[in-house]
Protein backbone atom coordinates (compact mmCIF):
# COMPACT_ATOMS: atom_id res chain seq x y z
CA UNK A 1 0.00 0.00 0.00
CA UNK A 2 1.45 3.68 -1.50
CA UNK A 3 0.17 6.17 1.53
CA UNK A 4 -0.46 9.90 0.88
CA UNK A 5 -0.97 12.34 3.33
CA UNK A 6 -2.12 16.19 2.66
CA UNK A 7 -1.58 18.73 5.56
CA UNK A 8 -2.04 21.73 6.24
CA UNK A 9 -2.72 24.32 9.28
CA UNK A 10 -5.98 23.02 11.16
CA UNK A 11 -7.07 20.06 8.21
CA UNK A 12 -10.47 21.73 7.82
CA UNK A 13 -9.78 23.48 4.30
CA UNK A 14 -7.15 22.37 2.35
CA UNK A 15 -5.88 19.50 3.01
CA UNK A 16 -9.47 17.80 3.19
CA UNK A 17 -10.10 18.98 -0.30
CA UNK A 18 -6.90 17.82 -1.66
CA UNK A 19 -8.03 14.21 -0.15
CA UNK A 20 -11.23 14.43 -1.66
CA UNK A 21 -9.63 15.42 -5.14
CA UNK A 22 -6.57 12.74 -4.87
CA UNK A 23 -8.90 9.76 -3.74
CA UNK A 24 -11.31 10.28 -6.64
CA UNK A 25 -8.83 10.72 -9.17
CA UNK A 26 -7.12 7.28 -7.21
CA UNK A 27 -11.08 6.05 -7.78
CA UNK A 28 -10.84 6.56 -11.24
CA UNK A 29 -7.34 5.65 -11.72
CA UNK A 30 -8.22 2.22 -10.78
CA UNK A 31 -5.73 2.60 -7.80
CA UNK A 32 -8.00 2.73 -4.70
CA UNK A 33 -6.52 -0.44 -3.67
CA UNK A 34 -3.19 0.53 -3.77
CA UNK A 35 -3.37 3.76 -2.55
CA UNK A 36 -4.33 4.99 0.92
CA UNK A 37 -5.08 9.09 0.91
CA UNK A 38 -5.44 11.03 3.90
CA UNK A 39 -5.16 14.37 5.49
CA UNK A 40 -4.00 16.17 8.74
CA UNK A 41 -3.22 19.52 10.11
CA UNK A 42 0.37 20.78 11.48
CA UNK A 43 -2.38 22.07 14.51
CA UNK A 44 -5.03 20.15 16.36
CA UNK A 45 -7.09 23.54 17.20
CA UNK A 46 -9.81 21.74 15.07
CA UNK A 47 -9.19 18.01 16.13
CA UNK A 48 -12.40 15.85 15.86
CA UNK A 49 -14.29 18.64 13.68
CA UNK A 50 -15.54 18.09 9.68
CA UNK A 51 -14.32 20.00 7.37
CA UNK A 52 -15.53 23.68 6.70
CA UNK A 53 -18.97 24.08 5.55
CA UNK A 54 -17.16 26.36 2.68
CA UNK A 55 -14.92 23.30 1.94
CA UNK A 56 -17.68 21.07 2.11
CA UNK A 57 -19.93 22.91 -0.50
CA UNK A 58 -17.74 23.53 -2.49
CA UNK A 59 -16.52 19.73 -2.70
CA UNK A 60 -20.23 18.90 -3.16
CA UNK A 61 -20.71 21.87 -5.99
CA UNK A 62 -17.41 20.17 -7.93
CA UNK A 63 -19.38 16.22 -7.35
CA UNK A 64 -16.31 15.23 -4.74
CA UNK A 65 -17.40 13.01 -1.50
CA UNK A 66 -16.10 13.48 1.75
CA UNK A 67 -16.44 12.09 4.98
CA UNK A 68 -13.56 14.14 7.14
CA UNK A 69 -12.89 14.50 10.66
CA UNK A 70 -9.92 16.69 11.72
CA UNK A 71 -6.58 15.48 13.30
CA UNK A 72 -3.04 16.38 13.91
CA UNK A 73 -0.16 15.19 11.99
CA UNK A 74 2.18 13.30 14.20
CA UNK A 75 5.56 12.66 14.17
CA UNK A 76 5.38 8.72 14.03
CA UNK A 77 3.67 8.58 10.87
CA UNK A 78 6.60 9.63 8.82
CA UNK A 79 7.28 5.41 8.98
CA UNK A 80 3.96 4.90 7.56
CA UNK A 81 4.15 7.28 4.97
CA UNK A 82 5.51 7.51 1.63
CA UNK A 83 4.22 11.23 0.59
CA UNK A 84 3.52 13.93 3.00
CA UNK A 85 2.08 17.01 0.63
CA UNK A 86 2.37 19.89 2.33
CA UNK A 87 -0.10 22.73 1.11
CA UNK A 88 2.08 25.85 1.68
CA UNK A 89 5.81 26.81 2.27
CA UNK A 90 5.50 27.14 6.12
CA UNK A 91 3.95 23.70 6.04
CA UNK A 92 7.03 22.32 4.16
CA UNK A 93 9.28 24.24 6.31
CA UNK A 94 7.14 22.96 9.99
CA UNK A 95 6.98 19.07 8.65
CA UNK A 96 10.68 19.14 7.41
CA UNK A 97 11.84 20.21 10.47
CA UNK A 98 9.31 17.13 12.57
CA UNK A 99 10.91 14.47 10.30
CA UNK A 100 13.02 12.39 12.70
CA UNK A 101 15.77 11.61 9.45
CA UNK A 102 16.93 13.42 6.43
CA UNK A 103 14.79 10.27 4.28
CA UNK A 104 11.64 11.24 6.29
CA UNK A 105 12.31 14.87 5.62
CA UNK A 106 12.64 13.95 1.95
CA UNK A 107 9.15 12.65 1.63
CA UNK A 108 7.08 16.45 2.16
CA UNK A 109 6.54 18.15 -1.14
CA UNK A 110 5.00 20.96 -1.97
CA UNK A 111 1.31 20.16 -3.83
CA UNK A 112 1.97 22.98 -6.08
CA UNK A 113 4.98 21.76 -6.98
CA UNK A 114 2.83 18.95 -9.48
CA UNK A 115 1.30 22.02 -11.34
CA UNK A 116 3.63 22.04 -14.47
CA UNK A 117 1.48 25.74 -14.72
CA UNK A 118 2.63 27.18 -11.11
CA UNK A 119 5.80 29.49 -11.45
CA UNK A 120 8.09 29.55 -8.77
CA UNK A 121 6.57 32.52 -6.66
CA UNK A 122 3.48 30.51 -6.73
CA UNK A 123 4.25 27.76 -4.28
CA UNK A 124 1.26 27.84 -2.19
CA UNK A 125 -2.26 26.86 -1.90
CA UNK A 126 -3.65 30.14 0.06
CA UNK A 127 -5.41 29.36 3.11
CA UNK A 128 -9.18 30.37 2.17
CA UNK A 129 -10.36 30.25 5.94
CA UNK A 130 -11.01 33.83 6.56
CA UNK A 131 -11.74 34.83 3.13
CA UNK A 132 -14.93 35.03 1.26
CA UNK A 133 -16.73 31.77 -0.21
CA UNK A 134 -14.22 32.70 -3.65
CA UNK A 135 -11.12 31.79 -1.53
CA UNK A 136 -12.53 28.27 -1.76
CA UNK A 137 -13.22 28.06 -5.13
CA UNK A 138 -10.14 29.27 -6.07
CA UNK A 139 -8.37 26.82 -3.56
CA UNK A 140 -10.26 23.91 -5.08
CA UNK A 141 -8.97 25.47 -9.02
CA UNK A 142 -5.11 25.03 -7.54
CA UNK A 143 -5.57 21.82 -5.92
CA UNK A 144 -7.51 20.25 -9.20
CA UNK A 145 -4.24 21.73 -11.30
CA UNK A 146 -1.47 19.54 -8.90
CA UNK A 147 -3.28 16.47 -8.97
CA UNK A 148 -2.44 14.93 -12.34
CA UNK A 149 1.00 15.89 -11.56
CA UNK A 150 0.79 14.29 -8.18
CA UNK A 151 -0.84 11.35 -9.95
CA UNK A 152 2.05 10.55 -12.12
CA UNK A 153 4.71 11.08 -9.48
CA UNK A 154 2.94 8.54 -7.01
CA UNK A 155 2.25 6.26 -10.36
CA UNK A 156 6.13 6.32 -10.76
CA UNK A 157 6.72 5.68 -7.84
CA UNK A 158 4.76 2.98 -6.95
CA UNK A 159 6.22 1.36 -10.49
CA UNK A 160 9.65 1.78 -7.94
CA UNK A 161 8.10 0.92 -5.05
CA UNK A 162 7.42 -2.64 -6.51
CA UNK A 163 10.43 -3.12 -8.57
Amino acid sequence: MYRVCFVCTGNICRSPMAESVFRARIAEAGLDALVEVDSAGTGGWHEGDGADPRTVSVLQAAGYEQDHRARQFRTSWFDRLHLVIALDAGHLRDLRALAPTPRDAAKVRLLRSYDPAAKVAETDVPDPYYGSFDGFEECLELIEASIPGLLDAVREAMKEHTA
